[in-house]
């Protein structure tokens, strides 16, 4: 992939070049989602961290707006004029970013499919995280510190987002093993703060207002909404959980604000992404499917996740792929 200067790409979306440009390190080009994702920022700082290791290059292709697939299309069509060596894509829309993938495919460049699952394409591999399990786990979290029993609310991400679906399943799947937490709510909320927050103030709003005695988040911004619903309407805040696993949720596990949050990584599926990528470049065996190991992060584990993302180190694939 060579450096031609000035990059056309301004009105398009943010180019980061992490790594200098070299003719003999091979290059990658990184697709994820935008710049404000949490998960995203996780995976940039994976696959820049792999490739640091390996001596090879990266380039981001960050769109400027969040899940414009058109924008992450033109990025896609700009890379592949480039020739980079490999393609690590995580797509904002799986089924309409089935185009680009076939044009990496046509351009006999190797695709690794990070994050969410492309419906259609040839991919060399597939790195993803286990959405129902670790829903399931986090909310098992919370009906336990709830101790079986009392009123819930459910914040639901968008019905047209993979993640959303399977992280909704193990939420109810959890529900189940409780006969005795009823749902008070269950909504989605658009995997954002803003939203979280309305509903639950809305909630509390009620004449009469419900109970609340847990929140089961299906992200951390959602998590965080609801608890400042809870102090702007002057309410303690009851046990919240989220997904992500990120530093603001880890902060208010820390201070004893938030209960607990899946550990959805972005990190290690950079990590693992580049990994595949550079594996298959060399011809060497790799898996067509990783699913990376997770866990719930409460007071007793946070300390782990303290560590920015900027310093933490990979892990190998056969350490964080489920057996």
């Amino acid at each position: 992939m060579k450096h031609s200067g000035a990059r056309p790409a301004a009105a398009f979306a943010l180019l980061i070049l992490l790594a200098a440009w070299s003719a003999e390190a091979q290059t990658l080009a990184v697709f994820t989602k935008s710049s404000g994702n949490p998960v995203a920022r996780g995976t940039r700082a994976g696959a820049a961290a792999m490739a640091k290791v390996h001596g090879a290059s990266i380039v981001h292709f960050i769109p400027t707006s969040a899940d414009n697939v058109g924008e992450q299309a033109g990025l896609v069509e700009e890379a592949i004029k480039s020739k980079p060596d490999a393609i690590v894509l995580v797509p904002v829309d799986v089924a309409a970013m089935v185009p680009s993938a076939h044009k990496i495919n046509a351009a006999a460049i190797p695709l690794v499919n990070v994050g969410d699952r492309l419906t259609g394409g040839d991919a060399v591999a597939f790195v993803g995280t286990d959405d129902y399990g670790i829903a399931r786990d986090t909310a098992r979290t919370l009906l336990k510190a709830m101790g079986g029993k009392g009123n819930v609310v459910v914040l639901e991400g968008p019905e047209n987002i993979p993640s959303a679906l399977g992280r909704l399943r193990g939420f109810k799947d959890a529900l189940k093993e409780f006969p005795d937490v009823k749902v008070v709510l269950s909504k989605s909320a658009l995997y954002t703060r803003p939203a979280a927050s309305d509903l639950l103030k809305s909630l509390l709003r009620a004449n009469p207002a419900p109970q609340i005695d847990g929140v089961l988040a299906a992200n951390d911004a959602m998590a965080f909404g609801a608890i400042e619903a809870f102090k702007q309407a002057k309410q303690k805040v009851p046990p919240v959980v989220g997904i992500n696993a990120g530093k603001e949720a880890i902060d208010l596990i820390k201070s004893g604000e938030m209960l607990a949050s899946g550990d959805f990584s972005g990190f290690v599926e950079g990590c693992l992404g580049v990994e595949i990528a550079l594996r298959a470049l060399k011809n060497s065996p790799v898996p067509k499917e990783v699913m990376v190991r997770t866990e719930v992060v409460d007071k007793t584990n946070y300390q782990t996740y303290e560590v920015p993302l900027d310093q933490r180190r990979c892990p190998t694939l056969e350490s964080m792929t489920v057996k």
